[in-house]
């Protein structure tokens, strides 16, 4: 699945030419194969919230009996044709798409990064070629100022033996050669087993490093640094962002869970008959500062994504509510006893 995705990545890229452009198109793309999913799932949610005020009640009177309880909450369900997991299965569903989406991505960001240390060393740090979109001057490395735009030590150490191999397998043998000459040992694929792979990224950081005008352009600036609790941030001369996507991404995040909340299941009542606290106020604020993490440390492409991808799903969700509202206006409007299920709402 991963490969197969990667491949529509790469397909689209073929005609666009940009992988900026190419990683939007291909979030819209995909967003579209799972919108039949989202709408089962955002029907179910509306269900389930239309029988809030039933379950509440039953939860109440069962209060001192929860197996009796439980048995008139499978009762109202059957009764109403609707079950508490049908908002949560196309969700499930389109979970394994998602993960193999960000495995593809991850992949061909990995691919690219190695390329250019390759490249790097290749060319004597003199012509390197970068995948630059809008204000960022390398998808492939974080949105950020504290961030250089060309591949660093930590930033190859993420990388994983399969994605080394691939590049380096198709490289010609008098590059080989010339990377071999750079590095302190012949370069071969045995290099990059998983025993060796440490060191062999290590001689290739340091080769990179002695090209000429790589340092320069990593180099950090020493008056513009940010002293945290727990780390120090220091600008980079070339550094890659403006630390927009990170904050576009958390932004967007919020807006979904305020603008798109889940399914509003009833919340539990104490022995005062008091509401107990939810996780609902503690998710609104985690998520948000969750992609924010995410997208600082990783590169801008996967930041891009997501942006994508969150505002596709809340114009989606928009979309979706505004026509469940119409069905559910024609419905009401039907003469008793008439098919409502002829509205499209089922």
């Amino acid at each position: 699945m991963n490969t197969f995705l990667k491949g529509i990545l790469d397909g689209i890229f073929s005609l666009v030419n940009n992988y900026g452009l190419s990683i939007v198109l291909f979030t819209i793309l995909v967003r579209l194969c799972l919108m039949p999913l989202d709408y089962k799932s955002r029907v179910g949610m509306r269900k389930i919230s239309k029988l809030a005020p039933k379950q509440q009640e039953l939860q109440k009177k069962y209060e001192k009996d929860p197996e009796k309880m439980q048995r008139k909450l499978a009762e109202l369900y059957k009764k109403e044709n609707c079950s508490p997991m049908s908002s949560c299965w196309p969700m499930l569903v389109s979970m394994p798409i998602l993960f193999a989406m960000f495995a593809a991505m991850r992949m061909m960001a990995n691919e690219q990064l190695v390329e250019q240390a390759f490249g790097i060393i290749l060319s004597g740090g003199t012509d390197i070629a970068l995948e630059p979109f809008l204000w960022i001057k390398n998808l492939w490395m974080p949105d950020s100022p504290f961030n250089a735009s060309l591949p660093t030590l930590q930033s190859l150490q993420m990388i994983p033996t399969d994605d080394w191999l691939t590049v380096f397998n198709a490289l010609p043998a008098e590059q080989v050669a010339q990377l071999s000459a750079a590095l302190p040992f012949d370069l071969t694929a045995d290099a990059f087993a998983k025993d060796s792979l440490s060191a062999t990224i290590e001689a290739i950081a340091a080769a990179m490093s002695a090209t000429e005008g790589y340092a320069a352009q990593t180099a950090s600036v020493p008056y513009l640094t940010i002293n945290l609790l727990i780390t120090q941030l220091t600008v980079v001369k070339n550094w890659n962002g403006l630390f927009l996507l990170p904050l576009l991404s958390a932004g967007s995040q919020y807006l979904m869970t305020v603008l798109n909340p889940a399914q509003q299941q009833p919340q539990p009542t104490g022995k005062d008959g008091q509401a107990q606290p939810n996780t609902g106020n503690f998710m609104k604020w985690f998520f948000p500062l969750f992609s924010l993490w995410i997208c600082a440390g990783y590169n801008a492409a996967f930041a891009l994504y997501w942006v994508t991808s969150n505002l596709i799903a809340m114009a989606q969700n928009f979309a979706i509510n505004k026509y469940l509202d119409h069905k559910e206006a024609v419905a009401a409007q039907l003469p008793a006893g008439a098919d409502k299920d002829a509205t499209g709402i089922k």
